[in-house]
């Protein structure tokens, strides 16, 4: 008889609280992708790349993205300081996820629909253990989903200020860091101006 190992169970973040600055103030949960708000795509993304739960941080605009966007079977968190930074919000999400039971998280960012959901599982797979850290690179270059263990959440939320999110924690920590590599399946374009739109469909 052998035995059966249950699978990690790796629980999806999507960072949405943007406000689109440098797009003239667009909140970029909102900008149009294949017909719909761009934040029930990479919500499609996480699921479809394995993660569960799936927990959403809104921000800018709020209520407009909760009316407009079918993000029915995820947690949603409002982030009321969203313009402070990404680092705001990675912290919302993660007290959010606090207590779900899962193992790690994996972070993705709502302006990057160049990355689907085979890198999401790509970086997902890539667990090992709840104090694990494991990243998507393009050309040998860190970039997103990033997958943090568990163990973790709380130094990363304590360092997550201003609009770096986890970068600090992620140079601190870069040789305990698995990236991979996910050029050959995803794009890590942003959308972050008004030239950068001719990338939504």
């Amino acid at each position: 008889m052998t035995a059966t190992t249950t699978p990690p169970r790796v629980a999806g973040l999507l960072l949405a609280a943007g406000g689109g600055r440098r797009l003239g103030g667009r909140p970029k949960a909102l900008l149009e992708h294949h017909g719909r708000p761009l934040v029930e795509h990479a919500v499609r993304v996480l699921r479809d790349g394995g993660c569960a739960p799936v927990q959403v941080v809104l921000g800018a605009a709020a209520d407009t993205v909760l009316e407009r966007a079918e993000l029915g079977g995820c947690g949603v968190t409002v982030n009321p300081g969203w313009a402070e930074g990404m680092g705001s919000s990675l912290r919302a999400g993660l007290a959010a996820l606090a207590g779900c039971g899962a193992d790690a998280v994996l972070v993705l960012l709502v302006d990057q629909p160049g990355i689907g959901a085979e890198a999401v599982a790509r970086v997902r797979t890539a667990y090992r253990s709840r104090s694990g850290i494991a990243a998507a690179a393009y050309g040998g270059e860190r970039g997103h989903p990033v997958l943090f263990g568990a163990e973790l959440w709380d130094r990363v939320a304590a360092g997550a200020v201003g609009d770096r999110g986890a970068r600090g924690f992620l140079r601190e920590h870069r040789e305990a860091l698995t990236l991979v590599e996910c050029s050959d399946v995803a794009e890590a374009y942003d959308i972050d101006t008004v030239a950068d739109l001719d990338r939504l469909r």
